[in-house]
């Protein structure tokens, strides 16, 4: 039998108002399975489940600091624990500069954790002191001082990101005009120029998941065309969103009904762009049609 791959965990941590937020994010778009504010006497269970999850879990992030009160000092304890039954951790620390922190918290009028009684600055300071022996231990440490919620991310993505994963998920989304446009859609491509199988007798009831019309659609010049050029659109498109720090994007294709042409294009631009994006395929109103999926 093969043996189960072991589980990557970060442990999220630092001063409050240092980008664990947009960490955690960033992560839970890198693939990892994300808990914030996570009592530390809970890890050792996460870990338990995530392990028994066999090969569906194995990258986990859970963001842990002073927001836990009374609860956090067991981290110490926890993380002691991990090491005496060999099991690896990473942690990930993030801070900033004092100037920097109460900036943002100003701009958020957001009140600190460890804040009630004292000024923000006297919060900082405090919870400074408290987590100066965990980021001793930390594997990373980030300062986000000068960094842009973009920037975090990019070091993100290299830290702990799949070789060769981009950051972007793609979701591809064919539709029916006829039922409206998608409101979630970031790009709309209406592809009803195309040939329509729907005049056909014998292909009107199947869909564009079927061998007989993908054939009818894309044995025709205009058709193999627009695909080419479709496929060369996005693929110059892309990495400016990802650049951008976009980490979703709805690509949304319309034809009449949603049941042919869309349907067809879709599942051979998935195809394409699955080489170098996370690419997700949703067919909106086949189900409208009365049409069966095919096995």
């Amino acid at each position: 039998m093969e043996e189960t791959r072991p589980i990557r965990l970060v442990i999220v941590t630092g001063l409050s108002g240092a980008g664990k937020t947009q960490a955690i994010r960033c992560l839970e778009d890198l693939g990892f399975f994300c808990v914030d504010n996570l009592p530390p006497k809970l890890i050792s269970k996460i870990t338990e489940l995530c392990q028994q999850s066999g090969e569906r879990v194995r990258r986990v992030a859970l963001v842990i600091d002073v927001r836990g009160g009374l609860f956090f000092d067991a981290l110490s304890e926890e993380l002691n624990n991990f090491q005496l039954q060999g099991i690896n951790y990473e942690i990930l620390f993030l801070e900033a500069s004092d100037e920097v922190l109460v900036r943002r918290y100003k701009e958020s009028r957001r009140q600190h954790p460890l804040g009630e009684e004292i000024s923000v600055l006297d919060a900082i300071r405090t919870e400074r002191e408290r987590l100066r022996e965990l980021r001793g231990k930390a594997s990373i440490i980030l300062d986000t001082t000068g960094m842009s919620a973009r920037d975090l991310k990019e070091n993100l993505t290299q830290l702990f990101g799949k070789p060769d994963q981009s950051s972007l998920s793609v979701s591809l989304l064919s539709f029916g005009y006829k039922y409206g446009i998608p409101l979630d859609a970031d790009l709309v491509f209406d592809v009803r120029f195309l040939p329509n199988p729907n005049y056909v007798d014998t292909l009107k009831p199947l869909t564009g998941l079927d061998r007989a019309v993908v054939e009818y659609i894309f044995d025709n010049t205009v058709t193999k065309g627009f695909m080419r050029r479709f496929y060369g659109l996005l693929h110059f498109l892309l990495p400016y969103y990802v650049q951008e720090g976009k980490s979703h994007l709805v690509v949304a294709i319309g034809c009449t009904g949603g049941q042919h042409r869309s349907v067809a294009v879709a599942e051979r631009l998935a195809q394409m762009l699955q080489r170098s994006y996370q690419v997700n395929l949703h067919h909106r109103d086949i189900p409208r049609m009365g049409a069966v999926k095919p096995a």
